[in-house]
């Protein structure tokens, strides 16, 4: 069933209390989703690449019977990669190294001097060990967001990138695939959802855990991602934070 869309008249006389009543709905509703988000993520701290299977057959709607069954090899995105159109396989490429080209400006030195009396100051500069991917799947397929934030990431030199992508009905959208063929994502899971973002939080016997998580999501996705932050990084909305550590 649809719903209606609710429009207001600041001139109206009720337009105060229709506004109050409008926006202690959405509170409630954000705090049911923030219980929600809370105890996906509660099961996968405690048990762990179960809680993964189950909640990604569930909400993805599959059948995976084992957690490494949600892993998607590196051949498996090479092949991606080569089989899709000659012109979006240029496009990507392409795409990745103006990206490449444009955040290599922006790295950050680290450096040093002395002072008279001997005293010795600086900044040191180093890349993060590993740095989680979150990217939208099903019919928001973006491999844009593989691109912009995996290649910073390359930039800056992270030692390992692991990507997290939804797969609803076991469908995986060939141009994302690739995308992360092209960028040099090292691992790819087929998680989304909080469960997603838990797993790299944590770790599991299957996912590692990460030191920072970027890339868009739903409201169930940026509520795990606020839940979790302290824990490890969380993006600020700027690309160039994602990849460095200062």
């Amino acid at each position: 069933m649809s719903e209606s869309i609710s429009i207001l008249d600041a001139s109206d006389s009720d337009f105060e209390s229709r506004l109050t009543s409008l926006l202690e709905r959405d509170q409630s509703e954000s705090q049911e989703i923030d219980q929600v988000v809370n105890d996906i993520i509660q099961a996968v701290r405690s048990r762990g690449d179960e809680a993964l299977v189950e909640f990604t057959n569930r909400l993805d709607r599959r059948d995976v019977g084992a957690a490494g069954e949600l892993e998607v090899p590196v051949e498996t995105l090479r092949r991606y990669a080569d089989e899709i159109d000659a012109a979006q396989r240029v496009a990507l490429e392409y795409a990745a190294r103006r990206i490449e080209s444009f955040h290599a400006r922006q790295r950050e030195s680290s450096w040093d001097y002395h002072e008279e009396d001997g005293s010795r100051y600086g900044q040191i500069v180093t890349p993060l060990d590993k740095v989680g991917v979150y990217v939208p799947g099903g019919k928001a397929a973006y491999p844009s967001s593989v691109l912009m934030n995996v290649m910073p990431a390359k930039v800056a030199g992270v030692r390992e990138i692991v990507m997290v992508v939804p797969a609803p009905d076991g469908e995986l959208n060939p141009t994302v695939m690739a995308a992360a063929a092209i960028a040099g994502v090292d691992r790819v899971f087929t998680v989304g959802g909080a469960q997603a973002v838990a797993a790299l939080a944590w770790g599991t016997d299957l996912v590692p855990r990460v030191d920072k998580i970027v890339g868009p999501g739903n409201i169930y996705v940026a509520m795990a991602k606020r839940q979790v932050f302290g824990i490890v990084g969380i993006d600020g909305g700027g690309l160039e934070e994602s990849a460095f550590d200062t």
